[in-house]
Protein backbone atom coordinates (compact mmCIF):
# COMPACT_ATOMS: atom_id res chain seq x y z
CA UNK A 1 0.00 0.00 0.00
CA UNK A 2 1.28 3.44 -0.86
CA UNK A 3 0.69 6.84 0.73
CA UNK A 4 -2.87 8.16 0.27
CA UNK A 5 -3.40 11.90 0.84
CA UNK A 6 -7.03 11.27 1.82
CA UNK A 7 -5.78 9.43 4.94
CA UNK A 8 -3.79 12.43 6.23
CA UNK A 9 -5.62 14.97 8.38
CA UNK A 10 -4.80 17.90 10.64
CA UNK A 11 -5.71 17.45 14.30
CA UNK A 12 -4.33 20.75 15.60
CA UNK A 13 -2.38 23.76 14.34
CA UNK A 14 -0.77 26.58 16.32
CA UNK A 15 2.19 28.93 15.83
CA UNK A 16 3.57 27.06 12.81
CA UNK A 17 3.26 23.60 14.41
CA UNK A 18 0.85 21.00 13.05
CA UNK A 19 -0.27 17.78 14.70
CA UNK A 20 -1.31 15.28 12.03
CA UNK A 21 -3.05 11.93 11.96
CA UNK A 22 -2.41 9.34 9.26
CA UNK A 23 -4.73 6.35 9.02
CA UNK A 24 -2.73 3.54 7.45
CA UNK A 25 -5.69 1.12 7.49
CA UNK A 26 -4.38 -2.38 6.65
CA UNK A 27 -0.79 -1.23 6.20
CA UNK A 28 1.65 -2.37 8.90
CA UNK A 29 3.52 0.33 10.81
CA UNK A 30 6.77 -0.70 9.16
CA UNK A 31 5.35 0.47 5.82
CA UNK A 32 3.87 3.72 7.08
CA UNK A 33 7.05 4.65 8.95
CA UNK A 34 9.48 3.75 6.13
CA UNK A 35 11.86 6.42 4.84
CA UNK A 36 10.18 8.67 2.31
CA UNK A 37 6.66 7.32 2.88
CA UNK A 38 5.30 10.82 3.55
CA UNK A 39 7.25 12.49 0.71
CA UNK A 40 4.10 12.96 -1.44
CA UNK A 41 2.89 15.40 1.28
CA UNK A 42 6.19 17.32 1.48
CA UNK A 43 4.50 20.59 0.49
CA UNK A 44 2.19 20.31 3.53
CA UNK A 45 4.63 19.11 6.21
CA UNK A 46 7.23 21.13 8.13
CA UNK A 47 10.19 20.20 10.31
CA UNK A 48 8.92 19.95 13.88
CA UNK A 49 5.46 18.71 12.97
CA UNK A 50 4.28 15.57 14.74
CA UNK A 51 2.22 12.76 13.34
CA UNK A 52 0.05 10.11 14.97
CA UNK A 53 0.05 7.04 12.74
CA UNK A 54 -2.60 4.33 13.10
CA UNK A 55 -1.49 1.16 11.33
CA UNK A 56 -2.91 -2.29 10.92
CA UNK A 57 -0.72 -3.57 13.76
CA UNK A 58 -0.65 -0.62 16.20
CA UNK A 59 0.18 3.04 16.44
CA UNK A 60 3.21 5.29 16.56
CA UNK A 61 4.11 8.94 17.12
CA UNK A 62 6.45 10.40 14.49
CA UNK A 63 8.44 13.64 14.41
CA UNK A 64 9.08 15.29 11.03
CA UNK A 65 12.86 15.66 11.17
CA UNK A 66 13.57 16.89 7.62
CA UNK A 67 11.76 18.15 4.54
CA UNK A 68 14.03 18.68 1.55
CA UNK A 69 13.59 21.12 -1.32
CA UNK A 70 13.40 18.15 -3.67
CA UNK A 71 10.32 16.85 -1.85
CA UNK A 72 11.74 14.24 0.50
CA UNK A 73 10.37 13.82 4.02
CA UNK A 74 12.20 12.12 6.90
CA UNK A 75 10.44 11.12 10.11
CA UNK A 76 11.75 9.83 13.42
CA UNK A 77 9.76 7.61 15.78
CA UNK A 78 9.14 9.17 19.20
CA UNK A 79 7.28 6.28 20.77
CA UNK A 80 6.28 2.77 20.04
Amino acid sequence: MTFAIRNLSVLAYAQGFTLWHYRAAGLPLSGATAAGFFSPAADMLAVGDMMLVSGGDGGRVLFVSAVSASGGVNTTALAG
